[in-house]
């Protein structure tokens, strides 16, 4: 199965909020915008992380799906100085087993404080995997 899922948080920017392929969501990088325009909404690194995480769940329960079902994030900050704030925030989020997770700063210019994008498994979530 292939699905575009254009529910949740949208954009006006070329592409989609989200795919389904077969088991797999492939969620686009979401950052602290309106989730009817698209319209960036700037504020401290807290909000603008807060929101974007945010509007990656709306994309997620438009598919079914939690922040559980996420295996996957790319996070993207600014700025290295929110690196601490960014590993506090988090977990309140994305609870144990945490999904893999890639961070890079540095890397958004001034426009936005922080975006990330995921991947989500449908079938199960985290905490029903199995450990070794």
């Amino acid at each position: 199965m292939l699905k575009i899922i254009d529910k949740g948080a949208r954009s006006t920017l070329p592409f989609s909020p989200a795919i389904r392929a077969g088991d797999f969501v492939y969620v686009s990088g979401q950052a602290s915008v309106d989730r009817e325009d698209g319209r960036i909404i700037n504020g401290t690194f807290e909000e603008e992380m807060r929101r974007s995480i945010e509007n990656l769940q709306v994309i997620l329960e438009a598919e079914g799906l939690t922040l559980d079902h996420v295996i996957n994030v790319k996070c993207y900050l600014g700025s290295p100085d929110d690196g601490a704030e960014h590993n506090r925030i988090y977990p309140e989020y994305f609870k144990d087993p945490l999904p893999t997770r890639s961070t890079i700063s540095g890397v958004l210019g001034t426009l936005l404080k922080y975006e990330l994008d995921a991947v989500a498994y449908a079938p199960l979530t985290r905490q029903q995997a199995q450990r070794d």
